[in-house]
């Protein structure tokens, strides 16, 4: 009696907990496009999200936030393009190439990287990459390539750990089979174990992408904050989310009102990246 009683409390608290998070996104949702989509069809959809013109303070303010849709989309990708095989191929390293006694050493250290606040990393970014950029190319030394390099390194914890753990997860049988048939280590890994463990890989692949669309603290630090739409990737640009929270402290009217319309196109943005990586991953599970 005792037991089923203390099964059907917890499966309770497990609904409770799991209808916290629904409800919390759906609160989200709601206040975000409350405050913010009005905004957007009195200004008008073409206006705010393909103007290249931010100037909210002046006496004919303009509101186009593609320059920082612009931005983002760059950092973002430049940040895929550089951590992401980095991430995978560590993953991969650290699940069947690594020494056990640098694994002592190495797995902890990957884990304290995830615990960095953002903001160490953007000044060590700040004092680190931004000169040697200023040096190799020209400028500030805060541009794209910058912002890319230092996103990639902040993704890397996520992309390696949930990949390690996607590759720990497959069944030992797999790799003893392709081994018994005759194939090296490194071909069973890579051609057996890896494409078997690439659903839980491209979960992390996702997380890390989330992050980095959704990082502002270090960026800001490294990006110059420049609302143009860059021509080259050694020119500064302005991310969304910095946008957000370098004006919202002085922010107010319609000012304010376009920096909260600035995060719905922000959410709707995270939420169609999020649908299309969520489409490939599904089609890739059910081949």
């Amino acid at each position: 009696m005792q037991k089923n009683y203390m099964e059907s409390l917890m499966r309770y608290v497990f609904i409770f907990c799991a209808s916290i998070s629904i409800i919390s996104i759906i609160l989200i949702f709601f206040f975000i496009f409350r405050g913010g989509l009005p905004f957007i069809l009195e200004e008008g959809i073409t206006n705010f999200v393909f103007g290249t013109t931010w100037r909210p303070t002046a006496s004919n303010p303009q509101f186009g936030i593609l320059p920082m849709i612009v931005g983002s989309l760059a950092v973002t990708l430049g940040a895929i393009l550089i951590g992401v095989p980095i991430g995978v191929l560590t993953s991969i390293f650290m699940a069947f190439f690594c020494p056990p006694k640098l694994y002592r050493f190495a797995k902890p250290a990957i884990n304290l990287m995830a615990a960095i606040p953002s903001i160490v990393y953007g000044f060590f970014a700040l004092q680190v990459f931004v000169p040697l950029s200023r040096q190799l190319f020209g400028g500030t030394g805060m541009n794209i390539i910058t912002a890319s390099v230092l996103l990639a390194i902040m993704i890397l914890p996520t992309i390696i750990g949930l990949s390690e753990s996607a590759l720990r997860a497959v069944p030992a049988s797999y790799y003893q089979a392709s081994v018994g048939l005759g194939a090296t280590h490194e071909r069973s890994v890579m051609n057996v174990v890896v494409p078997a463990a690439k659903s839980g890989i491209f979960s992390g692949i996702i997380l890390g992408i989330g992050r980095a669309i959704g990082e502002t603290m270090a960026v800001i630090l490294v990006t110059g904050n420049q609302p143009v739409i860059p021509t080259s990737l050694t020119q500064g640009v302005r991310t969304l989310t910095t946008n957000i929270v370098l004006e919202m402290g002085y922010a107010s009217g319609r000012h304010r009102e376009a920096l909260i319309a600035t995060a719905v196109i922000l959410f709707i943005f995270i939420i169609i990246l999020n649908s299309i990586f969520m489409m490939i991953k599904s089609k890739g599970d059910k081949r």
